[in-house]
């Protein structure tokens, strides 16, 4: 079974050499200096299609927020996974980011014959698997993927947003704004906090720098 997509494969250019399941997956969460980053991996039903999907970014919150029930009422089989602060740290984004693509993929309740992963690289799985140049606006299955990521991360930093409401989570959800940049110099950094990310270490720095 194969899961439709936006448009045909020799449109886009795409290689589905393998016959059975098709898994789309994609993250959320790179770029914010707090919280974890958030992969999902969707395998779709053709017998029980979804209108609308497309790119997260695209969509407004309400629009993903009713997509998101009904991806996870209609897929064959869904799994949301993360990398926490501590492992972006420790790791990098990048690697923190394919690990949790690995932790989606293989937290599926079915095995799909092929994964594909929006974006240029590819997490190491046991499976073929096909990197999408933004896949999220070409295939259906990462287009899935990319809101059940997005829904999950932003519940995620509406809830530190109310642990810790000085830093206004609740808005930008952990992406460098202005208002986020100048929370951290008020307040200093959180637990929830990237340290490995440039902003944050300079706060950090100045803080120490400051109480020495």
């Amino acid at each position: 079974m194969r899961s439709k997509k936006s448009s045909g494969p020799e449109q886009l250019g795409l290689h589905f050499d393998v016959v059975g399941l098709l898994a789309g997956v994609d993250e959320a969460g790179r770029g914010p200096l707090a919280g974890p980053v958030v992969a999902a991996a969707v395998i779709l039903d053709d017998l029980n299609p979804i209108a609308g999907l497309d790119d997260s970014k695209k969509l407004t919150a309400r629009t993903r927020e009713r997509l998101f029930d009904e991806i996870r009422a209609k897929a064959l089989c869904a799994c949301i996974a993360e990398a926490t602060v501590e492992e972006i740290d420790r790791l990098n984004i990048l690697h923190a980011t394919m690990l949790a693509m690995k932790r989606a993929v293989e937290g599926l309740r079915l095995k799909p014959a092929k994964v594909l992963v929006d974006g240029n690289r590819l997490p190491v799985l046991k499976m073929a698997a096909e990197a999408i140049v933004q896949g999220d606006a070409k295939v259906q299955a990462i287009s899935a993927a990319s809101i059940l990521a997005k829904v999950h991360r932003d519940r995620l930093l509406q809830t530190l947003h109310e642990a810790h409401p000085e830093y206004g989570f609740d808005g930008h959800k952990g992406y460098p704004t202005a208002e986020h940049l100048e929370a951290l110099r008020r307040h200093g950094a959180c637990v929830h906090h990237r340290r490995s990310f440039a902003p944050v270490r300079e706060v950090i720095s100045v803080t120490v720098v400051s109480s020495a």
